[in-house]
């Protein structure tokens, strides 16, 4: 029999119910606790406020970010993990990790970094060179920042899926639309990209189509994202930073996930993880991807099909217990197998 691991995931857990079904780390740790592990999940946000009633973020880092340490390293110590999963929580800090390096001198550290440019946050940087793994969800310049910075084994991770939430569902006709537009027209960190902004005030202008967080629309959230989506013909997905090799969002994986077709900006490497004409349609312009909107939805079972695989295929590869079996693969050799590599 293997031996069960236990594995300490330090992360920041919001309440906001835009992100209920976004968040990555519930879904990652039902992946380690169905390989037959024991995963716990500590909030560092939540750790702070509770030492913090006040909630100030200078206020925090001044007067109680020693006490949700103290908190932390508590914790790790009478749990005694094998791993300890680190997602750069807000004011965790490399003096923090070094903490609990020492609270944990045997177990791996291994990061996860989701996000776009990493160095507008050096102190993620200083974090990556005291861990023993980065995985992040590039394999492209961002990453590069990373190795560049010291950091001492930097590996491509795609976001997870969880299939029993992620999925197709029937929805009411109050849910129904052509084409699926959720988040802002642009990225908070890069203001000059506009090829989101034209594209989106171009589906905006279109009949039947739904737009969530821009505009002047609210952002939808729980449950009701979910059904957006699974009542979307189509869904669309650009990223502002198509350049970069395999860098992809996680509303690209849920919505293929929920069994929408979609349509995403062509992005470096993108067919190695989903293909093109088979998993979901890529386009490149915005008249490319009018072209391709208009004929799919003027032929349906087309449509469907893409859907279809776009929807099995992420659920069979890039389902939590997958990808927490290829973080422990990599734990135990420094690599591991997957279809994209």
């Amino acid at each position: 029999m293997l031996k069960s691991l236990r594995i300490f995931i330090v992360t920041d857990i919001s309440y906001n119910p835009v992100k209920m079904f976004l968040d990555q780390m519930h879904k990652l740790s039902k992946g380690f606790v169905r390989l037959g592990h024991d995963a716990r999940v500590f909030s560092y946000r939540k750790a702070l406020l509770h030492k913090n009633p006040l909630k100030g973020k200078t206020f925090s880092k001044c007067f109680f970010k020693s006490k949700a340490d103290i908190l932390l390293i508590e914790q790790i110590k009478n749990y005694k993990p094998d791993i300890v999963y680190i997602t750069f929580a807000r004011l965790f800090d490399d003096e923090t990790i070094e903490k609990a390096r020492c609270a944990a001198a045997k177990a791996v550290f291994i990061g996860c970094d989701p996000d776009p440019w990493p160095e507008l946050h050096p102190q993620k940087l200083e974090i990556a060179k005291k861990l023993d793994i980065l995985t992040a969800t590039n394999d492209g310049k961002f990453l590069q920042t990373f190795r560049d910075s010291g950091a001492k084994h930097c590996v491509f991770m795609p976001n997870v899926c969880d299939p029993d939430i992620d999925h197709h569902y029937e929805v009411g006709p109050e849910w129904k639309s052509d084409i699926l537009w959720v988040g802002t027209t642009k990225h908070h960190a890069d203001t000059s990209e506009t090829f989101r902004e034209k594209l989106v005030t171009e589906i905006y202008k279109r009949p039947n189509s739904t737009l969530y967080g821009c505009f002047g629309r609210p952002q939808i959230s729980g449950q009701n994202y979910l059904y957006a989506i699974s009542g979307a013909k189509i869904s669309v997905n650009v990223n502002a930073y198509a350049s970069v090799k395999f860098c992809h969002s996680d509303r690209l994986t849920q919505h293929l996930a929920c069994g929408t077709f979609v349509l995403a900006k062509r992005f470096e490497g993108c067919n190695m993880l989903y293909k093109d004409k088979v998993h979901l349609r890529y386009f490149e312009t915005i008249e490319e991807f009018f072209d391709l909107a208009d004929w799919y939805l003027s032929h349906e079972s087309e449509r469907k099909k893409i859907a279809d695989a776009g929807m099995q295929w992420v659920h069979e590869q890039f389902n939590s217990v997958k990808i927490a079996g290829y973080i422990l693969e990599l734990v135990k050799k420094s690599t591991y197998s997957a279809p994209w590599l």
